[in-house]
């Protein structure tokens, strides 16, 4: 299992970005829909992604249309006082991390956390600096930032899977 040990260090591994102006929140929760896509069609695998932004900039939103498009129907709600919120979708597992409230990265090793990370599981992780050094590493950075009434989204790949992610985005 893959641990990382900071963020800078992972920023150099991968230089391949993307970045996106979204118009609206339904434009947001597209480009989620198109990873989830992305993932049950060519990854068939898991991937964990790293969601950084401020409050409000729409990384549940994001995280919304992922957990939709791999198969969710109902509502998909922030963790941010549960710190995850679990979706069983079949064959898939994905966790919806809001690392906000953490008091100590040590609580997540009473979780179980690494029993979030493998093969068949999405883990995305919002304000993963709170839990440094008890997370897997990323396979994607994806910052979301105010751009007037839009949102601009930056991918940044950070494994092999993320590269992947990133061209068969370039396909569309």
């Amino acid at each position: 299992m893959r641990y990382f040990i900071s963020i800078n260090d992972l920023m150099n591994k991968f230089v391949t970005k993307q970045t996106f102006i979204l118009a609206d929140e339904p434009a947001t929760v597209g480009l989620g829909k198109q990873l989830a896509n992305i993932v049950k069609t060519k990854l068939k695998q898991g991937i964990t992604v790293y969601l950084n932004g401020d409050l409000g900039a729409g990384k549940t939103t994001l995280t919304r249309g992922f957990v939709q498009g791999m198969g969710h129907i109902g509502n998909v709600k922030s963790p941010t006082y549960t710190l995850v919120e679990p979706y069983d979708l079949g064959d898939w597992q994905v966790y919806h991390f809001d690392l906000y409230r953490l008091a100590d990265p040590e609580e997540l090793e009473y979780m179980g956390i690494r029993d979030y990370f493998n093969r068949n599981s999405c883990s995305f992780i919002e304000w993963p600096e709170k839990g440094q050094g008890m997370l897997a590493e990323p396979d994607m950075l994806i910052d979301l930032a105010y751009d007037e009434e839009q949102r601009q989204v930056t991918l940044q790949a950070m494994s092999a899977l993320g590269e992947q992610v990133l061209l068969a985005l370039t396909e569309k």
